[in-house]
């Protein structure tokens, strides 16, 4: 069991019990560990206590993150953004795939693909020659499953499973941090309607542990009646994290549905907000206040 499964049983535990406020030892016991050891490796993986962290998952700290990225999006509409985006200190190029493209389905392309572990679980990643094109998250035994889903939709490429790529590629991906500088973007390739990938583009512009309702996407790409197909496009993102469609959430606060899994999406919304507030230096103090 790694540590995102350790996370994800404790917030299942949380969720069917209805716990608002769990005593460490009852948590570690329910994962089979020491208290001294669950709060140690709880620490290391959010960087924040376990306490401050399970606030950050209530439905009223969302809501303030929301209230919070209200106004905050002074982006142009989705045609006039540009090609290259920030995700934290990470830089994105994202192409969209040509019509000319599309009908080749990756004809003789070499394709890298592999799996790699992240901080939210076991990732799938597919590379090919202009770029990323694939990012999931898979459960274990699902391994042969990915491969045939990846070969499905290139039909025409060569699959070269080559893990240690992948596991490179992920580490920047999630661990941008710990990686110095670059100033050579990371390249993605994406396939999708002239609005999607208005759309997809977009959520770029979403910050790093903050939330963005998808009333406030749609006004983001000029098309503020367009919440169904915005939502529509949002799941049908294939870069998992790398395009962030799990910042978005229902205007309530709640944090909704997530194409790979609810459970998933809570801990990359509590975890990203984490991260952010101890770069600030005052996680603690700024999610109390944002709770009470």
């Amino acid at each position: 069991m790694n540590d995102y499964e350790i996370i994800a049983r404790i917030i299942r535990y949380l969720d069917n019990e209805q716990i608002r406020k769990p005593d460490i030892k009852t948590l570690a016991d329910k994962v089979g560990l020491r208290p001294v050891h669950f709060r140690r490796l709880f620490t290391k993986w959010a960087e924040i206590t376990p306490e401050n962290f399970l606030q950050s998952l209530t439905l009223s700290y969302a809501n303030n993150l929301l209230k919070e990225s209200e106004g905050g999006f002074d982006v142009p509409a989705a045609k006039e953004f540009s090609g290259s985006y920030c995700l934290h200190n990470l830089c994105i190029n994202l192409n969209s795939v040509s019509l000319g493209e599309l009908k080749t389905e990756g004809k003789e392309w070499v394709l890298s693909v592999g799996f790699s572990e992240s901080p939210f679980g076991r990732c799938f990643l597919a590379k090919g020659p202009r770029g990323i094109i694939h990012i999931s998250f898979v459960e274990i035994g699902n391994d042969n499953t990915a491969l045939e889903m990846i070969q499905k939709d290139w039909p025409l490429s060569f699959i070269n499973r080559d893990d240690a790529i992948v596991r490179q590629i992920v580490s920047r991906i999630f661990n941008p941090l710990s990686h110095a500088p670059s100033s050579v973007p990371l390249k993605a390739y994406i396939r999708g309607t002239a609005f999607q990938v208005s759309v997809w583009r977009a959520l770029l512009q979403v910050k790093f542990g903050t939330l963005v309702s998808y009333g406030q996407l749609a006004k983001i790409i000029g098309q503020p009646t367009a919440l169904r197909a915005v939502g529509a496009a949002v799941g049908q993102n294939a870069l998992a994290y790398l395009i962030p469609c799990h910042r978005v959430v229902p205007k309530t606060g709640i944090i909704g549905n997530y194409r790979w899994g609810k459970i998933r999406k809570r801990v990359m919304v509590a975890w990203e907000s984490s991260a952010y507030f101890t770069a600030k230096g005052n996680d603690s103090e700024r999610i109390n206040k944002l709770i009470c």
